[in-house]
């Protein structure tokens, strides 16, 4: 039975769902707080579900030896070094969509309260004054709102300004055409938003591209008496640059929800005149909360019972569907990759994968993965379907994939070709009710299964070969289980794929090697 530790406040109902779903949880919402004794603690686990609070750095991963999956309740994964748990294998999960509407409302609430002036004019009445006149607020109705990021909460925004009549610029890359006309909105490039714009809001994850998006120079790009609303990541803006725009005038106010350095108790931007604030309270409603918390406990408790994987940061999506669909291929092309790799002794170049067939129409994403993972661990030991692609593209491996609707004799075939230094080799395979099957090695027909331990060899196809070969295994003591054969054509090259019960040791292996006629010989475990 997998287990989770749950290091930041959950919800009850998200901590059910763990004990339903097969899943033992251990509930220690203040761990997360004591990285000592989360180091301790953390290699029993095969999964962490954290929230803000809880700092997955490298030295909690480094010690979480067991560790399959952190999952986050919540969109932001600051607190998580991806980078780290993705060359540990841990797949790094969040929640994206479970608090989008909260959050969108939250930046529209703050659009309101900050040009209407409604935080300062509640307190001003609280106190007993009666200054109508300081507080002239504007209207948002037919000004122009800047949406830089126009995603899922990006759009949701858009959507509700729409609503309220305001013209929607927006910027973002991946932003169609389509996609733009069918939320009602604008489509612009960074600087003609920044001119047009009255109001900015900001919706975009925190990147090297993004980061400081809003900076000295673009902050001096909008208009006079335009305002920005940041309820998105700290980092975004120039705190800075912005702090100057508002002292000199040129931007009539700000309203901030979120800060470079979290949690803000000090910054410099608190008690302005012209700053609405409020402490990330973005994602703060009971219904968010609720709901990031039952979805990464779903996904958290699917990836370790079923293999689904759904919103990683990281590694290949798998619906809960699909999971038992590819599981048979996802072996056949790590089993696949695992022969090619440990036959390949030179500078490796480049992975061709070709899905034939039926395969052809499936999700791939994770079959590439495994199959890349396969050819490297021979070579590198720790590698697996989440990190294998980062450090293929990290040592200069460059992986291509083909597809074809149909396939020659069999339903699905996936085909492998390795590109060394020297020489290319290729393997294919496919799938006999569950079990992975070898149908072709180096162009040579053959159909064989895969065992533990196994023998290949190559060989001069000649008389009294394979009695010589049976002759070696045997005087060693070694059994063997099955015996598959192949050739190009008579006389000339041939392939033996021997599956024996142990370990073929080296001393046997340089006794086949001296047999007349092998060219290669290599012994192989699976």
């Amino acid at each position: 039975m997998p287990k989770v530790l749950v290091s930041d406040a959950l919800s009850e109902t998200a901590v059910n769902i763990f004990r339903e779903r097969g899943v033992d949880v251990d509930y220690e919402p203040s761990l997360g707080k004591d990285k000592e004794k989360l180091a301790s603690v953390i290699g029993d686990y095969d999964g962490l579900a954290v929230r803000s609070a809880t700092k997955a750095t490298a030295p909690i991963i480094a010690a979480a030896k067991n560790l399959k999956v952190i999952g986050r309740a919540g969109i932001g994964v600051d607190n998580i070094d991806i980078p780290a748990a993705t060359a540990a294998g841990i797949v790094v999960m969040n929640t994206p969509y479970g608090n989008a509407i909260t959050t969108a409302e939250h930046a529209i609430a703050m659009m309101f309260a900050l040009v209407r002036n409604i935080p300062q004019a509640n307190q001003s009445t609280h106190a007993g004054k009666w200054e109508k006149s300081a507080f002239m607020g504007a209207e948002v109705f037919g000004k122009t709102l800047g949406v830089i990021g126009c995603g899922n909460i990006g759009s949701i925004v858009a959507n509700r300004a729409v609503g309220l009549k305001m013209r929607v610029v927006a910027f973002d890359p991946f932003l169609t055409e389509e996609r733009a006309i069918e939320l009602g909105v604008e489509k612009a490039d960074l600087d003609e938003l920044l001119k047009r714009a009255n109001i900015i809001t900001l919706h975009t994850p925190l990147t090297d591209q993004t980061r400081n998006i809003l900076s000295r120079e673009n902050i001096a790009k909008l208009k006079n008496g335009a305002f920005i609303v940041n309820c998105a990541r700290g980092g975004l803006l120039d705190e800075a640059a912005l702090k100057d725009a508002l002292d000199e005038g040129h931007l009539a106010g700000a309203a901030l929800d979120v800060y470079e350095k979290e949690p803000a108790t000090e910054h410099p931007l608190f008690g302005h005149a012209k700053v609405v604030a409020t402490p990330h309270l973005g994602a703060s409603t009971k219904e968010a909360q609720e709901n990031v918390a039952i979805q990464i406990a779903e996904q958290m408790a699917d990836y370790l019972m079923r293999g689904a994987v759904s919103n990683a940061l990281n590694s290949p999506s798998v619906t809960a569907e699909e999971a038992p669909r590819l599981k048979p291929f996802i072996s056949l092309a790590e089993k696949l990759g695992l022969f090619a790799g440990q036959l390949t002794q030179t500078g490796l170049k480049k992975i061709e994968i070709t899905y034939e067939g039926e395969v052809s129409a499936l999700n791939t994403k994770p079959l590439t993965a495994a199959a890349v993972a396969g050819v490297l661990k021979p070579m590198l030991q720790d590698v697996n379907l989440v990190n294998a692609p980062v450090i293929a593209k990290d040592r200069g491996v460059s992986v291509a994939e083909t597809y074809r609707d149909d396939a020659d004799s069999y339903d699905s075939i996936i085909r492998l070709k390795i590109v060394t230094e020297k020489q290319e080799r290729t393997v294919s395979g496919t799938i006999f009710g569950a079990s992975p099957r070898i149908v072709e090695i180096k162009g040579v027909e053959m159909e064989a299964g895969f065992a533990p331990h196994m023998l290949y060899t190559t060989n001069e196809d000649k008389p009294g070969f394979i009695g010589a070969l049976g002759a070696t295994l045997g005087e060693a003591g070694v059994n063997i289980a099955t015996f598959n054969l192949g050739r190009s054509a008579p006389g000339e090259g041939a392939i033996a794929l021997v599956a024996v019960d142990d370990p073929i040791n080296d001393s046997v292996l340089e006794k086949v090697r001296a047999l007349p006629h092998v060219i290669q010989a290599e012994a192989l475990a699976f």
